[in-house]
């Protein structure tokens, strides 16, 4: 049976990511970045502020603050994608699959400005009558009642991307041959099923405690361990890029070559190394997927631009300064050539050459943290589109069905698992970007008011 649902879920990611929708995420990036006339890059100071809590108000709607919705969206996106996800680009893509990823930043920085800009602005209420935000209220609030199926296709597909099969299974897999294996705790041939499943079990247990307190207490725990975490992986990595920069420029020069030759691909030359690194890119940051909407629609404000502001921040530290310290350490360590490991344990592999011991703690501790606050913010995620589609009652039936698909992704491949993700994920973002397409003069003119008024 699982055999079978790796079989489908890699058929389906590779049918629906063609490169029509390369088309869409780097083509609507690009429009959104010169129709705004680089705006979101003019007022990356202003962000911060923003970020800061310097324009916060208690009585503005919404349920949480701005730092608090960044620190959820990142708990979404500084996750796996930035530690398993880019090892998984390199391991198949080759090094030039980091420069797509790239890309898929930079212009994603202005596609999260409209896209979260609008989450805001079009917000609309639950069957409770609470204030919601995410793609699915700015069509049907935004848009004519001929587009409204694309709102039932993002939270049908919302659904099943906010499954937590990659956290879950790459959680595993580091517990499994990171700690226990590598301390020699547990016999590297011997079967994994009994193990995986007893950890899948644990963490479901574990996760509920969170996942059932609502998006206030996912907020909370989001905002106290990202921050810290992420300073911890970050640092650890600049360290020891620091004490190998002699290889940093033969690295960037490897993956500037690759991303035009695809020589290092494991199979379609160039075009699978972009498609890839757009994959990964997409999976990292989530800009034009529309998942980041969702919690940055949620945002304590009256003024969408200023959710805007800071949601464009994401990309910028998840990818930009996240993945590229992943990618530089599996680069520098050499480890991505030995096809022994992928996904988080080639991570963990970079780590333990280039620090010793400390790296592969740092990377334990990374995987532990960011995999858990992941699964916290998808289950928000996937609540609200249950909630859209079924009633804010469907969310209490949704939670629970998201726990024990927890046990369920603790078993089944790492391919698998990001196979499920990549095929959701690429039929969010098509309702996602041509909703935000269509409604961009609504965003450029509010954020030239608003921009307006900042230099009185």
């Amino acid at each position: 049976m699982l055999d079978n649902l790796q079989q489908a879920a890699t058929g389906f990611a590779q049918l629906a990511w063609g490169p029509w929708l390369l088309v869409l995420l780097l083509g609507g990036g690009l429009f959104f970045l010169i129709f705004s006339r680089g705006a979101p890059f003019r007022h990356l100071g202003h962000a911060w502020q923003v970020l800061r809590g310097r324009y916060d108000d208690p009585a503005d709607p919404g349920q949480i603050s701005h730092f608090q919705a960044l620190s959820s969206a990142l708990a979404g996106t500084i996750g796996m994608g930035n530690i398993g996800g880019v090892a998984l680009a390199i391991g198949i893509g080759g090094p030039g699959a980091i420069f797509w990823m790239w890309m898929t930043a930079l212009l994603g920085i202005a596609t999260k400005f409209f896209t979260c800009s609008l989450a805001v602005m079009y917000r609309g209420r639950d069957s409770d009558g609470a204030l919601q935000g995410g793609p699915m209220y700015v069509i049907r609030e935004g848009l004519h009642r001929r587009w409204r199926f694309l709102a039932y296709l993002f939270a049908a597909f919302g659904m099943i991307g906010a499954l937590p099969v990659f956290q879950a299974n790459q959680l595993t897999q580091v517990l499994r041959e990171v700690l226990f294996v590598g301390n020699g705790w547990l016999d590297p041939d011997a079967d994994p099923l009994p193990f995986n499943l007893s950890v899948g079990v644990v963490l479901c247990a574990a996760a509920g405690a969170v996942i059932l307190g609502g998006l206030q207490r996912i907020a909370r725990v989001a905002a106290a361990l990202v921050p810290l975490m992420a300073v911890l992986y970050l640092g650890s990595a600049l360290i020891a890029i620091a004490l190998n920069a002699e290889r940093l420029p033969g690295v960037v020069a490897l993956i500037l070559r690759d991303a035009f030759t695809g020589e290092a691909a494991a199979g379609g030359g160039l075009l699978a190394v972009i498609l890839y690194g757009v994959q990964r890119g997409a999976y990292s940051n989530e800009a034009g997927i529309g998942t980041e909407a969702l919690a940055h629609g949620a945002a304590r404000t009256r003024v969408p631009i200023r959710e805007g502001l800071v949601a464009m921040l994401g990309p910028i530290i998840d990818t930009l300064l996240i993945c590229s310290a992943t990618a530089f350490m599996i680069l520098m360590a050499g480890v991505w050539q030995a096809g022994e490991s992928d996904g988080v344990t080639l991570t963990a592999d970079a780590f333990g050459a280039l620090l010793g011991g400390a790296g592969l703690v740092v990377v334990f501790l990374a995987v532990l943290c960011f995999a858990t606050t992941t699964l916290f913010t998808y289950a928000f995620y996937g609540s609200q589109c249950a909630s859209f589609l079924f009633g804010t009652g469907a969310q209490r039936y949704y939670r629970w069905l998201l726990l024990a698909f927890i046990v369920v992704a603790a078993l089944i491949t790492p391919q698998a698992a990001i196979s499920i993700i990549d095929g959701a994920f690429a039929m969010m973002a098509i309702p996602t970007m041509v909703s935000a397409l269509i409604l961009a003069p609504k965003v450029k003119a509010a954020a030239q008011d608003y921009f307006a008024t900042l230099n009185r």
